[in-house]
């Protein structure tokens, strides 16, 4: 599935993004005495766990003797010649493997090609070496070819997940993809991947920024949330990294006063999985985060820490968004069904809204500094004046329209930055709709079911302001260039010349 996406500003990637060079061995070694074990001592804003040491080597003997004991059951019990034999094979397969004598075993290692040199004291020696130059050459202008980003490319970032099964347990492969979306004029488009980043843990949020931590520098980076209560920022300009350029949050390992390993949250980290990421384009080094564990944080990602702790949410809180007119100003939305916005001038609220269910999503309308949508898990999607709301809690504040969009959730929407009321929508139930929002009268102009399965993240790209990204439960990203649909070019057409 792809639970994530976010558009890369054009001109931001390098032209050629470099290869990450591996960790050294002193860099291994201090991940593993720093990281991993960390000796001091504990603090009381930080949460503690036990963990047991001898657990994962406990976990690999119990899946073994577990398969053994299920084929030998599977064995006895199963009827007819060939189910028997075939779980025999398995149970045989398993002995074979004598996992009780794994340890026991020789270590030494066998020299495979006996009698074939080696060594060769230069490579215009080495025969397997021997190639034609010219050859090299053009393979290698094709391979710098293939790894250029041009200025004008249209980047897009996805998060990818692909169930595999193996034998013990079920298990899921998450990557980060940088995928480059090639226009053509004949409308005959292309994509494909450029490169990706293998997660630890299963994507839930993203969002592009171009602050680098520390410095501060202008660069090319993307924020995730997991699973896990990390937030990891990712450096999009180096192929085959292993780890993220920063971390904010997330637990670490201590030993505790009886040498048992401990987990700790590092200051100021979350407790939960981060379900919403949202960067501020105009305070370019504060990031703002929304979490299961009920909180929202605000993250300076140059001095690379948490500056604001906010618990204004009785509930899970699910996405958070800056306003494009005042940088001060953070919405979030709850599963607590409301809406709060929050001044951080003053890390104050300055207004609250109640809605009839879930909160999925929220957009700020670019082109209506006081507006903001919100779609909910019942398939409602409200409009809100950030005005209607006082600095007391308001509850029941009048919407500025409310719209039954979906049949199921709206799990994702998105406004075109340069057409005024050009919304879309996404939702589990499998479609796409784009809206007419004129005179606060919502109409729907097109509609389409993209084929990717319950759709769960949706952005129109802003260089290219009429192209859709569409990320989905079948797990294939697409684009849906709005514009080759009659009812858009009815309607927002004039505007299709500002791409």
């Amino acid at each position: 599935m792809i639970s994530a996406l976010s558009w890369v500003r054009k001109g931001a990637a390098k032209y050629v993004p470099e290869v990450a060079e591996p960790p050294s061995k002193e860099e291994i070694e201090e991940l593993v005495n720093t990281d991993s074990v960390d000796k001091s001592g504990e603090s009381e804003d930080e949460e503690q766990m036990d963990v047991d040491t001898e657990k994962g080597d406990a976990d690999a003997d119990a899946a073994v003797s577990q398969a053994l004991a299920a084929a030998k059951a599977l064995n006895n019990d199963q009827e007819g010649d060939q189910s028997s034999a075939f779980v025999q094979n398995i149970s045989d397969g398993l002995r074979e493997l004598d996992m009780d004598h794994y340890d026991d075993e020789d270590g030494g290692i066998d020299i495979f090609g006996k009698g074939v040199d080696l060594y060769y004291p230069s490579n215009d020696m080495d025969p397997y070496l021997k190639e034609n130059t010219e050859e090299n050459a053009d393979d290698e202008e094709e391979e710098i070819e293939d790894m250029t980003i041009k200025p004008t490319d249209a980047v897009i970032l996805c998060a990818r997940v692909e169930d595999e099964v193996n034998l013990l347990e079920p298990c899921s492969l998450c990557a980060l993809q940088l995928c480059i979306f090639e226009e053509a004029e004949d409308g005959d488009s292309n994509m494909y991947v450029h490169h990706d980043i293998i997660l630890s843990a299963f994507p839930l949020s993203m969002a592009w920024l171009d602050c680098r931590p520390q410095s501060g520098e202008k660069g090319n980076f993307v924020a995730t949330g997991t699973m896990g209560p990390a937030i990891e920022i990712w450096d999009l300009d180096l192929i085959d990294e292993v780890q993220p350029l920063l971390a904010l949050g997330g637990k670490k390992r201590v030993k505790g006063k009886e040498k048992k390993i401990k987990e700790k949250f590092k200051k100021g980290s979350h407790r939960d999985a981060v379900l919403g990421l949202a960067w501020n384009k105009e305070l370019r080094n504060v990031l703002a985060s929304a979490s299961a564990d009920k909180t929202v944080k605000i993250w300076d990602v140059v001095q690379e820490k948490c500056v604001v702790t906010l618990e204004h949410h009785t509930d899970k809180v699910q996405t958070v968004a800056w306003s494009r007119h005042s940088p001060e100003l953070l919405l979030s939305g709850s599963f607590d069904k409301s809406v709060a916005l929050m001044d951080m001038k003053s890390s104050s609220e300055s207004g609250r809204w109640s809605v009839d269910a879930d909160v999925e999503s929220i957009a700020w309308d670019p082109h209506n500094e006081h507006a903001f949508v919100v779609s909910l898990e019942n398939g409602m999607v409200q409009c809100f004046d950030k005005r209607s709301a006082s600095s007391d809690t308001v509850f029941g504040a009048k919407t500025i329209f409310t719209l039954h969009a979906h049949e199921k959730a709206v799990s994702s929407l998105s406004f075109s930055s340069v057409a005024p009321n050009f919304l879309a929508t996404g939702s589990t139930d499998k479609m796409i709709k784009l809206w007419d929002l004129s005179n606060n009268q919502p109409a729907c102009i097109a509609s389409q079911n993209p084929k990717a399965g319950k759709i769960f993240t949706i952005s129109f790209s802003e260089d290219s302001p009429f192209l859709l990204a569409i990320g989905g439960h079948k797990g294939k990203l697409q684009v849906w260039d709005t514009l080759s649909d009659q009812g858009v070019v009815n309607r927002f057409g004039i505007y299709g010349n500002r791409n």
